[in-house]
């Protein structure tokens, strides 16, 4: 009897578990940090600025198809977002998706030093205790629409989707 009990009990908690919603999840537009000669001479680049969207749309996508994340509408924030240096702004990252009710907020930068040497770096913050839970990064080769969706494709597949992706890690 006592081991049926605890059976029966295991399932409870499995079903619960399997019921329980994803985290919601904030993912606000990349930034860019260039330090090429032609960012310091041309300043920002059109195509640059929508590849940077392009590729938070990729991350939110990628997210919300895979069940594990609920992504959260960014809209009501967005502008506030847009107008901060998420990566410099002393949490800010994390009060605006409060404010949206996100358990989780996601934020991103490209370094470019120059049209042949990119990074893109992901984070991911707690936004209940302002903790870095996760970091991703890939080196891009190319300043191209496919060199962009490429290294994406390679945080999403191999970092922000993989097991136990943003768990704390034993020490």
């Amino acid at each position: 009897m006592r081991s049926f009990v605890i059976v029966v009990s295991a399932m409870f908690a499995m079903s619960a578990a399997a019921r329980a919603e994803p985290p919601k999840v904030a993912v606000f537009d990349l930034e860019m940090i260039d330090t090429s000669l032609q960012g310091e001479v041309n300043g920002a680049q059109a195509d640059e600025q929508a590849r940077l969207a392009r590729t938070g749309d990729q991350v939110r996508k990628a997210l919300a198809e895979s069940g594990k994340f609920r992504v959260l509408d960014i809209a009501p924030v967005n502008a506030a977002a847009h107008g901060s240096n998420l990566q410099a702004c002393g949490g800010c990252d994390v009060k605006l998706a409060g404010e949206i009710g996100a358990d989780l907020v996601m934020t991103g930068v490209v370094q470019k030093v120059s049209n042949l040497i990119l990074n893109i770096n992901l984070y991911l913050r707690d936004v209940h205790t302002g903790q870095l839970l996760a970091a991703a990064s890939a080196d891009m080769r190319g300043n191209t629409d496919e060199s962009w969706s490429r290294a994406t494709g390679y945080l999403i597949r191999n970092r922000l989707l993989a097991p136990n992706y943003g768990a704390p890690q034993a020490q």
